[in-house]
């Protein structure tokens, strides 16, 4: 149907319901919202469905080596509010970091995909809105299996369409937790703005949600000391967490500075002023008394009225409200104000709060009058805490009648001059991106020739940022190449751990060797012949953490003889590390069970190991050691699985190779009757996936 073709059949409907008996209008409404409207919302999704995602143009900055990019998961979209959230997120990225500002609101979309929204000239700072089927309001429910699993293929798309090698997510509301914690190479940061319990549209999951993001949190910041008391008690720190205070602020240059127009009333009186949300906190009792004490005033109230505030004090002549106004605005009111307040109800939430509002306010220097909340009393000299309402009326007639007041805006100033977003961010960075201490990961590599090999193995291993946290520990079976004399170097000089056997004693034994030395709770045994991308060694524990079931994990590659095995080309290693992120951000969070893991490259819990034992030392230079262990690892009750988002490079049987061919196919039937034996079971050949 043409557009033209289109208006007049809408044109033709329209008329023909407004010619309708009021009756059946009712029933056309009806029948439009509950039938009309949801079905062809669900014709739009399958339509979409139908069609490729294409992401959009736009100009995004490279990524840098150096520097993480921030995904901000917002408790708001970017334009509805402009307070904590945005003002740090444009903080970081002045600072030089890419930011992502993941909007609060989601698109009703069957694809994974994303829009984006450009929100400077830098291609450093930007709005994205994800995909999502049905697009849940995130304050009503926890999301469901589907809407996660949607949810991280969306985000993958956008963070493989921008090349982000390095994340820090920062958390602002529990509904984002179960995606942000399933991202590789990330670390977790939980904004903690406000106590969530007492609003009152958030969903008692989404508190189970926020309790469960406090226990896995790389960094929790609270806005308040109140809050850092609240969950201390309620869930202390683990060892490998930090949590701080990092409170509000003010862009103390805006706030300032006298606009050219600047709001006046209409009657020429002085104005008592409050901004910010009139919600079910705000204390209407209070300001009618503000209004009746102070007739000869005008009491004006600026923000988005969502508890019927205005129609409450509509017996007050000398009360104004304007409605939500954009932040370009504020500061042409705030002053007009002569004095600024803060009527909120002493509750659970507003005790929680450190209000942006009192930090703008003293940026322009206004004298403030508020109740007492526990966070104002770091402003004690510069605000008025009033302890009841005679207290409060009493402190505004002070403030009305304040001596020397340019000497008193001067000093308030001067206080909120040092309580700036640029001050915060200076908090923040270190905190952020300071490499903290995690559970230790011992990686044991068996070597045995092939230097050229394991130099690259290792320097693979040092080149990923977290590798200064790994326990490296080399084990080489009588080598007879140059390797002795360059793991010697290495050892001396990284202070690693290196065992040097005088003969061969196989896969098994030296592993055996390497873990009986290894002090991390954490365990991996790598190849020589691997190659390893940045944050594998922490995505893998990630799985195990958060899969008590899983005994053995695995990463995904490019040679093996399994379900392991995927399909990607590169052109030269140098390539190697951007093609594995393209994969592994598409495959966020995906752990795929399966009987057997190839021992190249596998990680475990020192629990795991400690139930089920060292390598099986029977079956000598190597094969069937690792189908072993699997075995064994069901027989304790556990599983193997392999992570889709964690990817190694593998030459395959890099020792092997260097064995003549009838040794070697004699060394696989000696032990592959072992096997059989000790399982009492006929082996079954491992298959790829494109096999099985």
């Amino acid at each position: 149907m043409t557009q033209s073709a289109t208006v007049v059949l809408l044109k033709y409907l329209r008329s023909t319901y407004q010619r309708l008996p009021y009756p059946l209008q009712t029933l056309a409404r009806y029948l439009y919202r509950r039938a009309w409207l949801p079905a062809r919302r669900a014709l739009r999704r399958h339509h979409q469905a139908s069609q490729a995602f294409v992401p959009e143009q736009g100009a995004v900055l490279a990524a840098s080596t150096n520097l993480p990019d921030y995904l901000f998961w917002g408790a708001i979209d970017w334009d509805l509010r402009y307070q904590r959230p945005q003002q740090l997120a444009h903080g970081l990225s002045l600072e030089g970091r890419r930011v992502f500002y993941i909007a609060a609101s989601l698109e009703d979309d069957l694809r994974a995909g994303f829009h984006v929204r450009p929100l400077d000239d830098q291609g450093r700072l930007f709005e994205v809105r994800l995909f999502a089927c049905k697009a849940p309001v995130i304050y009503q429910a926890a999301p469901d299996a589907a809407t996660i699993q949607q949810l991280c293929r969306s985000l993958g798309e956008f963070l493989s369409w921008v090349d982000a090698p390095r994340v820090i997510s920062l958390i602002q509301h529990p509904f984002w937790f179960p995606i942000a914690r399933l991202l590789p190479n990330s670390r977790l940061v939980y904004d903690c703005m406000d106590h969530h319990q007492g609003f009152g549209n958030n969903a008692h999951e989404l508190v189970q949600l926020e309790q469960q993001l406090l226990g896995e949190a790389d960094l929790t910041l609270f806005a308040s000391a109140w809050l850092a008391r609240y969950w201390h008690q309620q869930y202390p720190a683990t060892p490998y967490s930090q949590r701080a205070v990092l409170r509000n602020a003010a862009d103390f240059e805006y706030f300032s500075a006298v606009p050219e127009h600047c709001y006046q009333d209409p009657q020429g009186r002085k104005v008592i002023g409050y901004y910010g949300a009139l919600a079910h906190w705000f204390d209407v009792e209070l300001v009618s008394a503000i209004a009746t004490a102070f007739t000869h005033c005008t009491v004006l109230l600026i923000g988005a009225d969502t508890a019927q505030v205005g129609s409450q004090l509509r017996r007050h002549a000398n009360v104004r409200l304007t409605g939500e106004m954009p932040y370009a605005q504020l500061s042409a009111y705030l002053q007009a104000f002569d004095v600024c307040i803060l009527p909120f109800r002493i509750e659970e939430l507003t005790l929680a709060t450190n209000p942006v509002k009192v930090y703008e306010y003293l940026s322009a220097g206004k004298p403030v009058v508020a109740v007492d909340l526990p966070e104002l009393h770091e402003f004690d000299r510069h605000v008025r805490i009033a302890r009841d309402e005679p207290s409060f009326i009493e402190a505004i007639a002070h403030a009305l009648d304040e001596p020397e007041p340019a000497s008193a805006a001067r000093y308030r100033q001067a206080f909120a001059r040092q309580q700036t977003w640029r001050h915060r961010l200076q908090e923040l960075l270190p905190l952020a991106e300071a490499i903290q201490p995690q559970p230790l990961i011992s990686v044991i590599v068996v070597t045995c020739n092939n230097l050229a090999f394991t130099r690259a193995c290792l320097a693979s291993l040092t080149a990923d940022p977290m590798g200064r946290e790994l326990e490296l520990i080399v084990v080489d079976n009588a080598s007879t190449d140059a390797s002795v004399e360059f793991l010697q170097q290495w050892a001396a000089t990284g202070n690693h751990g290196l065992i040097l056997n005088s003969r061969n004693l196989g896969f098994a034994t030296a592993n055996n060797q390497g873990l009986a030395r290894a002090r991390g709770e954490y365990l991996v045994l790598l190849n020589n012949d691997t190659q390893v991308t940045s944050g594998w060694a922490q995505s893998l524990r990630r799985h195990l953490q958060r899969n008590p079931g899983l005994g053995l994990v695995g990463p995904v590659t490019n040679n093996i003889g399994n379900e392991a095995k995927i399909d990607i080309a590169y052109p030269t290693l140098a390539h190697m590390p951007r093609c594995a992120r393209q994969y592994t951000l598409r495959h966020i969070g995906q752990l795929v069970p399966c009987s057997t893991l190839g021992f190249f490259a596998v990680m475990m819990s020192r629990s795991t190991y400690l139930q089920v034992g060292p390598l099986d030392e029977a079956y000598g230079l190597g094969f069937f050691e690792d189908d072993d262990y699997c075995r064994r690892i069901e027989l304790a009750g556990l599983s193997c699985a392999f992570a889709e988002d964690v990817f190694i490079h593998h030459h395959l049987s890099a020792s092997f190779d260097q064995m003549p061919d009838g040794q070697r196919q004699q060394l696989f039937n000696r032990n592959k009757a072992l096997y059989e034996a000790k399982w009492a079971c006929s082996w079954v050949p491992h298959a790829s996936r494109e096999k099985s």
